[in-house]
């Protein structure tokens, strides 16, 4: 079943549930996929899915700080809900070590040696991780396997 499938049963399910928190998240989601399907004329795959839903968590995660450094609780306390919601169809996250051995393979792979190699690993560790791993981590780790 494709994720944009699961998003569509959950709506539904959601619905039935009377859930507006959950009901709603979905929508938003489910608008973005139409935005980009829209946008660039074509259906949208799973990885594009993935990088909408791993971009709406971050700009959540991004307002659910701001509100709370000023003290609404009750804008953060539906930021956290948002973003609790859209994890649940995310994929299971990569453990440390699995990151660490994928960048080993990404390393010997791409024969990089130094840090003007970094975009390389970066670009062959990229489809791999998507949705799993923390790109802004993912980039310290490999700068220090590099320059180590």
């Amino acid at each position: 079943m494709s994720l944009i499938d699961t998003l569509k049963d959950a709506q539904k399910d959601a619905m039935r549930a009377k859930d507006k928190i959950r009901l709603g998240t979905i929508r938003m989601a489910m608008a973005e996929i139409k935005q980009k399907e829209v946008d660039t004329r074509e259906e949208v795959t799973e990885s594009d899915v993935l990088a909408i839903l791993t971009k709406m968590i971050k700009q959540r995660k991004d307002a659910a700080t701001q509100f709370e450094q000023a003290g609404r609780t009750d804008l953060f306390d539906n930021e956290m809900a948002e973003i609790a919601v859209l994890e649940t169809f995310m994929p299971q996250p990569l453990s440390d070590d699995e990151v660490a051995a994928l960048i080993a393979e990404g390393i010997q792979t791409t024969g990089a040696s130094g840090m003007q190699d970094m975009g390389k690993v970066m670009a062959w560790l990229k489809p791999q991780v998507a949705g799993r791993a923390d790109m802004g981590k993912l980039s310290a780790q490999i700068k220090a396997k590099l320059t180590a």
